[in-house]
């Protein structure tokens, strides 16, 4: 067996994703790897193939519990032997993981980083030759990553510990070059074959709203793409809490998870996302790296993230598929303000770290959540800010992200910034201080609240300089001034603007300022026209129906997620291909043997069925199979062909199969 018969028996595909081929080949030469590829271009392949052949157990180090009991299900629905060590196992029932274990039972284990270091787990591992340590979510290693855990710095004492050396994988969905690096070095790579696979997702769209009431605005988002599976992210308990609540007292059907709930309520919360009784999951970024549920289509972030490191793998957790999938940030001032109140008020993990260091870091985070603020104001291209972050060469435009849809145009805004500039200097020459950025707007649109007045900047050459000017403007062109480093944010105990050598000589010089703003004649392009989450319309919609009824039966006769039995990209795969026996089936996009063995019979008898029906109806003449063959020919869609020949797409399709067209 090779590695294209691992692929195919195990998990459906006939051919390896961009990056897939060369790291397996580099891991089964015995070198090491370090991947890194995006939320959803099938990293976990990279390291379950080359499982399958290596000689030994493949140990794979997972930082939740959640991940891994998904992941293994999913294993062990295609038929590869798999296994789980962690905290939620009792201690008879890992000792039997073992057991099994040493009797070649299992090829790959998955194990919390804290139990790698057990002496029951060391004394495994020098009876039981480990091929392979693979370290998923890798940036936890790094101090300087997103989400650092130091638990896994216990995976190099674990690899020390070994009388011999395993080969050692490590993969994660982001990381800048220095997260890279460091990734290396600590786990002790020695000369990895590295690569990047690309950060682009292009099935995902983004967008980011700036709305007054933003509940409203996520009631909204809800409506336009109902039926939808959606996670809402926001920053804090108490925002998931009333976020919940309110959506669930306006119909919806939705569940909460927070790091504040018991364990057997996130349990449950938990499954019932994952098993569909509900549609849709309000959470804090606890509800994070366990997710690998493939039909979300929507993630709506409530509140900004930190950085755009967690905002791109949380907005990852849409369209895992492959199927067309948005992400919508909904912004406001204040998310800054609570961003940096937990960076400055972080968890206990970073309470050990010498004083230096946990300066330097919080120092680090906060600059990451100003490059995060620069996304949510941008007008530039989003796609391209998120791609340029990685460092890879962004597009001028992507045409799928709100600001390439909205459409912008160049303004000079030479004279608004100048007025902005010297309003922030005229403030520090009178007071001798700075402000922030809400105040110094409340002074140039000549507000007359009691802060304004009582600190004398009424008087100031600039109070009411830009009254003509609607705030939203101000506010929109300040954040462009700081985006280009022609002003500053301040890092001391309140944000504050600051003028930037670069502002000083824009003012001095009279440079010309432009900035990309929108186009005036149309004052909301979404008010004409919505972004909803679209699907393939080739597929026969009743099929891909009854399909999902007859997942979802079997799904709970398991005991299991539905999309354990199959992704939604994979019934869509049945609809276009119609399989008429289990050669045909095993054709299927992510069918595998042992999916086959298990479900095919039952699937051929919905999709024949559903053809037989189809067939029933009035019969195709020469003269119709021959402006189908011509239509065809022509390149027309089978949507397209349906509506001209008045029959389903199902019919359509049926038919093109018997005339031997495709």
């Amino acid at each position: 067996m090779d590695k294209i018969d691992v692929l195919k028996q195990y998990f459906g595909h006939t051919s390896f994703r961009s990056g897939q081929n060369e790291i397996i080949d580099n891991i089964l030469s015995g070198r090491d790897v370090l991947g890194i590829m995006p939320t959803g271009a099938g990293k976990s392949v990279c390291y379950q193939v080359p499982a399958m052949l290596l000689d030994g157990i493949t140990i794979v180090i997972s930082p939740l519990i959640s991940l891994m009991k998904d992941q293994v299900g999913a294993l062990v629905q295609s038929g590869v032997p798999a296994a789980f060590i962690n905290s939620s196992l009792t201690y008879p029932q890992y000792l039997e993981v073992f057991r099994r274990a040493e009797r070649g039972a299992y090829r790959i284990i998955y194990v919390a980083p804290e139990r790698l270091v057990t002496e029951e787990f060391i004394s495994f591992a020098e009876r039981n030759k480990i091929a392979m340590v693979t370290v998923d979510e890798a940036h936890c290693v790094s101090q300087w990553g997103q989400d650092f855990r130091p638990s896994y710095l216990k995976i190099t004492e674990f690899i020390a510990r070994l009388s011999y050396r395993p080969i050692v994988s490590a993969f994660t969905a982001t990381a800048t070059d220095e997260v890279k690096a460091d990734i290396e070095k600590i786990l002790g790579l020695k000369n990895p074959f590295a690569i990047t696979t690309g950060f682009d997702r292009e099935n995902l769209y983004f967008e980011v709203r700036r709305p007054t009431k933003k509940l409203d605005a996520l009631i909204e988002i809800l409506n336009e793409n109902k039926d939808k599976c959606c996670i809402v992210y926001c920053s804090t308990r108490r925002n998931v809490e009333g976020v919940c609540d309110e959506l669930n007292e306006r119909g919806f059907s939705a569940a909460r998870y927070h790091a504040g709930l018991s364990d057997e309520e996130r349990r449950i919360n938990q499954d019932d996302f994952l098993y569909d009784r509900k549609s849709i999951m309000v959470a804090t970024n606890a509800f994070g790296m366990g997710i690998d549920k493939s039909n979300v289509s929507l993630v709506v972030h409530f509140n900004m993230p930190k950085n755009i490191e967690s905002y791109y793998q949380e907005a990852g957790r849409a369209g895992r598929d492959g199927e067309p999938a948005a992400c919508i940030l909904l912004y406001s001032g204040q998310d800054y303000n609570t961003n940096k109140f937990l960076i400055e008020n972080s968890g206990e993990e970073n309470e050990q770290l010498d004083p230096r260091l946990k300066a330097e870091l919080r120092r680090r985070d906060l600059d990451r959540l100003n490059l995060m603020t620069f996304y949510s104001t941008t007008n530039d291209c989003l796609r391209g800010y998120i791609l340029k972050y990685f460092g890879e060469k962004p597009p001028v435009f992507c045409g799928h992200c709100s600001n390439c849809l909205m459409g912008f145009e160049n303004a000079d805004i030479t004279t608004e910034a100048q007025k902005i500039i010297s309003c922030v200097c005229r403030v520090y020459n009178k007071s001798g201080r700075y402000i922030g950025k809400a105040l110094t707007a409340d002074i140039l649109h000549g507000s007359k609240s009691d802060k304004v007045t009582r600190m004398g900047y009424d008087t100031l050459t600039t109070y009411g300089i830009m009254s003509d000017t609607p705030m939203h403007r101000i506010r929109t062109i300040m954040d462009f001034l700081v985006e280009k480093n022609y002003l500053a944010v301040s890092l001391g105990e309140y944000p504050v603007l600051t003028v930037t050598p670069l502002g000083a000589a824009a003012v001095r010089d009279r440079q010309k300022i432009e900035m990309k703003l929108p186009k005036e004649k149309k004052a909301n392009p979404r008010k004409d026209k919505k972004y909803t989450v679209s699907v393939d319309m080739d597929t026969d919609a009743a099929l891909l129906d009854l399909l999902k009824e007859l997942r979802k039966k079997i799904a709970a006769e398991e005991n299991v997620p539905a999309y354990i039995i199959f992704t939604d990209a994979s019934l869509r795969d049945m609809c276009k291909k119609l399989p008429a026996n289990r050669s045909e089936f095993l054709e299927v996009s992510g069918v595998g043997r042992k999916k086959c063995e298990l479900y095919g019979e039952a699937f051929l008898k919905a999709i024949k069925d559903y053809s037989e029906k189809a067939r029933g109806k009035k019969p195709w003449s020469e003269a119709e199979d021959e402006r189908l063959r011509n239509d065809y020919k022509n390149g027309l869609s089978v949507m397209s062909m349906s509506r001209e020949h008045g029959r389903t797409p199902d019919e359509i399709r049926i038919r093109l199969k018997a005339l031997s067209i495709v």
